[in-house]
């Protein structure tokens, strides 16, 4: 019995004894891990943006030279439906052309070309796309054409 509390002293002394040592080893763990942890964070948030911006991209694309091929449709029209899907999530510095500028009965058809940067996109810093850029362009045949 006296050798069991022996051992039961000694090992819990040794315990709280480590216990005070590691403290100074978890600071520096966290030092060396949490920038890392942030980091792959940031990345993979700056990664899920771009690839929201491109399906956007896409889908305004699509949608713009959509409304422009109904007869009646004006390039006003072609661009405020871009801008209208772009803004959805909050894009902005494009560069977007619609070809023929003027709309008219004898167009046959509608190209609708949509370039975004990246640099001005991106929520945080851009660290993996500076200077990078998506283009898009789509034509289609105007609708009650033969």
């Amino acid at each position: 019995m006296i050798l069991m509390n022996r051992l039961t002293n000694c090992f819990a002394h040794r315990s709280t004894h480590r216990r005070g040592d590691r403290t100074g080893a978890v600071m520096v763990e966290f030092a060396v891990v949490a920038p890392l942890l942030f980091m792959f964070f940031f990345a993979g948030f700056e990664f899920c943006r771009v690839s929201m911006i491109r399906h956007t991209v896409d889908n305004a694309t699509y949608e713009s030279v959509r409304r422009g091929i109904i007869p009646g449709a004006t390039a006003g029209e072609v661009r405020a439906e871009a801008e209208r899907v772009l803004s959805t999530i909050g894009v902005s510095a494009t560069d977007l052309q619609v070809i023929p500028a003027v709309i008219n009965d004898d167009t046959s058809e509608l190209t609708v070309r949509i370039r975004v940067r990246l640099d001005e996109n991106t929520f945080v810093p851009a660290l993996f796309f500076v200077g990078k850029e998506f283009e898009r362009e789509l034509t289609m045949t105007r609708e009650g054409r033969n």
